[in-house]
């Protein structure tokens, strides 16, 4: 299933039926939604920060009962490299963020009763992403930040997934997309002494990918999220959080035929250490409570961020 084959019946069943379904679900299982606590939390202007992490998935795709397609498999690894700097944005406090994913993945499957088999490596696409606080994350020096008390904040970002990822275009198992993806997004917190509340709400659009399997473009509707996170600051630099997601749409359109949306919920844990003055260490696990479409996956990660400057 992991390869070309070719399938035809009476209800007119494809490659192009069976890559609508498996292609858009692995795009989300691939890179998930990701959930990411305290990313409108203001921070001193000029710090570098220097991360460098690994995750691991391992979940399955469901898949339409029509096609002669079942116990699709994957499980990936994923290295993660990444350089965030703050920024003073016209008063305001912002973030630009570089990120590049590295994974190693591996999937397995029957089609028509016959175990398929395919294994990659090399780079996700990397992403681009500028943040800023536009309410109550005014934007300050390492002094003023000592005296800074969080209450209410609004932000908003724009993540770009920059399409240089491993691609074949003669397979449906990829790591890149081939395409430009867009992510705006608006998060809102609330802090209520060491407790604090998020929420954020975004839309992923997609530019038409036409080197999907070979000459055919694939087309996919805007991938809708809402997250929330629980934040509780158990002591300065040690922080734990309840996280939770709910993402619908990303309906992908091949010569015509028409995927399932994907409709799916995922909770989550994360846990942040301080190792010392400039370093720390963040633990994070995920799963999946609800799946009417798409891919079921859990994923744990650690990730160790080095940070300097602003005086630090």
């Amino acid at each position: 299933m992991l390869k070309l084959v070719r399938y035809s019946s009476s209800g007119n069943v494809s490659i192009l039926c069976m890559a609508i379904v498996f292609g858009a679900a692995f795009r989300t299982l691939a890179y998930g939604q990701e959930l990411e606590p305290r990313s409108y939390s203001n921070a001193p202007v000029g710090m570098n920060f220097l991360v460098s992490g690994y995750a691991y998935s391992e979940g399955n795709v469901a898949t339409e009962p029509s096609l002669p397609i079942s116990d699709v498999e994957i499980k990936t690894h994923t290295g993660i490299l990444a350089y965030v700097r703050t920024l003073d944005l016209w008063g305001h406090s912002g973030k630009v963020e570089l990120i590049a994913p590295f994974s190693w993945a591996s999937g397995t499957g029957k089609f028509l009763g016959n175990q398929q088999k395919r294994s990659i490596r090399g780079l996700n696409d990397p992403r681009v992403r500028l943040s800023a606080l536009l309410y109550g994350g005014p934007a300050l020096t390492l002094q003023e930040f000592a005296d800074y008390k969080p209450d209410l904040i609004i932000g908003a970002s724009l993540q770009v997934f920059v399409p240089l990822g491993q691609y074949d275009d003669d397979k449906l198992f990829n790591l890149g997309t081939n395409r430009w993806t867009f992510k705006p997004e608006i998060g809102i917190s609330k802090s209520f002494g060491p407790l604090t509340l998020e929420l954020a709400t975004a839309g992923s659009f997609y530019t038409n990918n036409d080197k999907f399997l070979g000459d055919k473009t694939i087309k996919q509707n805007p991938l809708l999220s809402v997250q929330s996170h629980l934040v509780y600051n158990i002591t300065p630099g040690i922080w734990a959080a309840f996280d939770a997601v709910y993402y619908t749409g990303s309906r992908s359109i091949v010569d015509g035929k028409r995927g399932e949306s994907l409709e799916n919920a995922r909770l989550g844990l994360t846990l942040a250490l301080p190792v010392n003055r400039y370093n720390s260490i963040k633990f994070y696990a995920t799963k999946e409570i609800y799946s009417k479409s798409g891919s079921e996956y859990g994923l744990v990660g650690v990730a160790w961020q080095i940070r300097w400057g602003a005086g630090l």
